[in-house]
């Protein structure tokens, strides 16, 4: 008798039992599968940027910074349209904006790199010679190369460079200290190299911007040539 009864509970909870997947729609069973499939949109995505920041760093990193970088001059141009001192977007100026900033962003991803390679180690002392070095010795070699690679896109001649290394470096290289020695701390301390340039055109977007201005903004003064000096005396 008691077998009897089980068997007859154990068939009326089989046919009593009710299967969620049975009942599903079409639509909403597709989209179960869309949201639980491992290889979604987002694991695809992170793929990408795994191997962006991996495999292809040196091209992430050049792209990170022409990118930010002409992303500065066009911000400080439409503030000078905004502003009235500037009637239309200058393309050529944020190409040229755009191009020197690609070359420093090859140069940084180098010099990252090599910096970790002699100064390993995230502990204070080392970060407070990275700090140093990176102020004191690449700092002033970036600003330069970006000057003279801004030159050579802009197509200016020697005497143009001249005066542009001599009025404008040194108001660049005095925002640096403003901005990159706490920067430089988080970026020393916490991040692993492979993010470094990603963060410091990140932080530095605001430091475009002014660069752009010092850059294309303020008229400087040019040395005047003795000959045509001369010749102006004589006419006189």
């Amino acid at each position: 008798m008691y077998r009897v009864l089980n068997s007859s509970q154990d068939a009326f909870s089989t046919k009593s039992t009710i299967n969620p997947q049975e009942h599903m729609s079409p639509g909403f069973s597709a989209l179960k599968k869309i949201l639980l499939k491992p290889t979604g949109i987002p694991t695809r995505l992170r793929s990408r940027v795994n191997a962006a920041f991996n495999k292809h760093l040196f091209i992430t990193n050049v792209v990170i910074s022409l990118t930010l970088s002409g992303a500065g001059d066009v911000l400080q141009q439409q503030y000078n349209i905004a502003a009235e001192k500037q009637k239309s977007w200058d393309a050529a100026r944020t190409r040229h904006i755009t191009c020197s900033g690609m070359t420093v962003g090859a140069l940084c991803h180098h010099w990252y790199k090599l910096l970790d390679q002699k100064l390993p180690g995230r502990t204070v002392k080392v970060v407070a010679k990275k700090l140093l070095v990176d102020q004191l010795l690449f700092s002033p070699v970036c600003l330069v190369f970006f000057l003279v690679s801004l030159g050579f896109f802009k197509g200016g001649d020697f005497e143009d460079l001249v005066t542009d290394l001599r009025e404008k470096s040194w108001r660049l290289y005095a925002a640096e200290w403003v901005i990159w020695p706490p920067a430089q701390v988080i970026n020393f301390y916490w991040l692993p190299t492979k993010y470094r340039v990603l963060y410091d055109n990140t932080i530095s977007l605001m430091y475009d911007v002014y660069t752009s201005h010092v850059c294309y903004d303020l008229e400087t003064k040019k040395p005047v040539n003795d000959d045509c000096s001369n010749d102006a005396e004589k006419d006189s």
